[in-house]
Parts: C-alpha cells; sequence; structure tokens
C-alpha cells in the first residue's frame, strides 16, 4: 500500500467569469521512505497540487489517500496533524518563539505534555545539528539554521509524509546541499517519505523519482 496516493485529481480556478483547469487529472503515489521531486515552470500548478495533497485544499474531483484512507474536509485536520510534516521556502517561523519552544509548541498541538514536548524538541533539533541553537530566536539565525529549525518542526510527532514547497530556494549553494543532505538522511534513516517541489535541480540529486508538471499533468523525468 503506498503511503500517498492522488488518483485523477483536477482542480479549476475560476477568474473574472472564466475557468482555468490548473490539475487535469494528476495521479500520483510515494511510498515510505521515498523522496520524490516535483518540478515545473512558476504557474504550473505545484504549490496548488502541494496543498491539495498536504489536505489544505479539496481538489474538484479526483482522490487523495494517505495510508488506504481516502481524505475528505471532515477527515482533512485529523490527516494534517497525524500525517504531515511542512517545510516552506520562507520556514514560517515565529519570531517570537525560540527555536525549542517553536519545535515543542507544535508537539503541545498534537497533544504532548509541556515536559516531553520541550525534551523532544531538545532531541530533534539535536538530530538536525543544532543542538548549540536551541534557545535562539529567528532573528539571530541564518537562513540555513532557520531552515533546519523548519525540518526539525516538520518532524515534530514523527507523521510518515514530509512536504516541502521550494526549500533551498533563499539559500546559497553550499547551504543548500547541506539542507538536501539532512533530507536524505530524514528520509532514509528514519523511513520518511519526502515530497519536494522545486525549480533547484540539485535537489534530483537526492531524490528517487522526479515528475514535472506540464499543461496540468504531470510527467517523470
Amino acid at each position: 500500500m503506498p503511503l500517498l496516493e492522488a488518483i485523477e485529481v483536477r482542480k479549476t480556478y475560476r477568474e473574472g467569469g472564466r475557468a482555468y483547469e490548473i490539475l487535469k487529472g494528476v495521479d500520483l503515489q510515494v511510498q515510505f521512505g521515498e523522496i520524490v521531486a516535483l518540478e515545473g515552470r512558476s504557474g504550473s500548478g505545484k504549490t496548488t497540487l502541494l496543498s491539495i495533497l498536504g489536505c489544505i485544499l479539496q481538489p474538484c474531483s479526483g482522490r487523495v489517500i494517505l495510508e488506504g484512507r481516502e481524505i475528505d474536509p471532515e477527515t482533512a485536520v485529523t490527516a494534517r496533524r497525524e500525517y504531515l510534516g511542512f517545510v516552506f521556502q520562507h520556514c514560517n517561523l515565529i519570531p517570537a518563539l525560540s527555536a525549542i519552544h517553536e519545535v515543542s509548541y507544535v508537539l503541545r498541538l498534537k497533544g504532548w505534555r509541556a515536559r516531553a514536548s520541550r525534551e523532544e524538541a531538545s532531541r530533534l533539533l539535536d538530530l538536525v545539528g543544532l543542538n548549540d541553537r536551541k534557545l535562539h530566536f529567528p532573528s539571530d539565525l541564518s537562513g540555513g539554521e532557520k531552515q533546519r529549525v523548519a525540518i526539525a518542526r516538520a518532524m515534530a510527532g514523527s507523521p510518515p509524509l514530509m512536504l516541502a514547497d521550494e526549500p533551498t530556494a533563499n539559500l546559497d549553494s553550499e547551504t543548500a546541499g547541506e539542507i538536501l543532505d539532512l533530507f536524505r538522511q530524514v528520509a532514509r534513516r528514519h523511513n520518511r517519505a519526502l515530497l519536494v517541489v522545486t525549480h533547484d535541480q540539485a535537489v534530483r540529486t537526492i531524490a528517487d523519482r522526479v515528475y514535472k508538471l506540464e499543461d496540468g499533468r504531470l510527467q517523470s523525468v
């Protein structure tokens, strides 16, 4: 059974009285521990597809299935909490929270007790190489360090699938390489699946499969 499966996913937007079909029947499977890269030009629908697979948007038609359970508006919130971790291009860290509180906050939302969430947040920050930066706030962290906090946050609660939207776009090539290596380690050592939307050709070096979204359809590269 695939961890994630999309079947004939379609999405249409309406603007100025006209309908634009941005996704035209997308099929995709992602297995446990697999890294899948999704490429495509700006405006091709990559982020829309990622939002649908991440149970944030609903498709106009088609099905999204997580570990054998079909996602609908009633189950989407639970699916996001139990199955998914998100890494965004701009990290989206909360300015008023230190790194350890950023990660522990996610665990508290998932029902963890305060002490346990702080201990687990500390462990995750150690895992991503931030053992000496746990009490630092976003304003005191480099771009690469912020992205490491975002990855630790995405791992909080051990979701089997991580979704990343342009995670290396704002990083220099050396830092981007370190982040990609970290993604590879997380997927391989912890059996997490990773779906990465990207323009960065370097992502191909860690991907098991690469797809391109073009004219609303997914093509294998």
